[in-house]
């Protein structure tokens, strides 16, 4: 019989979770929640005014900002290809493909903003669609630069 640890363990292992540890709230959790804020950042560049419905008296731009350099340059931190360098060029170089993948991004929505016409479920939709798009591209591309150190 399971205990009431182990039943949570394997309910939050069922849906894909890991356990709380330094390094999975470093390198999982903290990139999770940056992927979450780049999502709303799409979202805000495309259409800013629903998230001003959502946060009226606040400009959340910034913080949206901050949270998905984060949680992208953690997530780059950690890749294996990055493994066999010092701390201080990881960071440097983590910083550098977090900043040039964020604000690439926002230059992107900026633009494909000014193309597209005024509706606004089709600028949030655009928003949130380009997002997953540009953070799968991402994903697949630092997986294969991985897969060439392993090999």
């Amino acid at each position: 019989m399971a205990t009431k640890g182990e039943e949570k363990v394997s309910c939050c292992s069922k849906i894909g979770l890991k356990p709380l540890t330094g390094h999975n709230i470093l390198f999982y959790y903290a990139p999770l929640q940056g992927a979450l804020s780049y999502s709303a950042l799409s979202v805000n560049v495309m259409n800013p005014s629903l998230i001003l419905r959502i946060f009226p008296k606040r400009d959340v731009t910034n913080m949206l900002l901050i949270h998905t350099l984060v949680g992208s340059g953690l997530y780059l931190y950690n890749r294996p290809h990055l493994q066999s360098l010092s701390k201080q060029k990881r960071a440097l170089y983590c910083a550098f493909g977090a900043v040039s993948f964020s604000l690439g991004s926002v230059l992107i929505w900026a633009i494909l903003r000014s193309l597209i016409p005024q509706n606004v479920a089709l600028c949030t939709v655009a928003g949130l669609g380009s997002g997953l798009a540009l953070m799968k591209i991402g994903r697949d591309y630092t997986e294969h630069i991985d897969s060439l150190v392993r090999n």
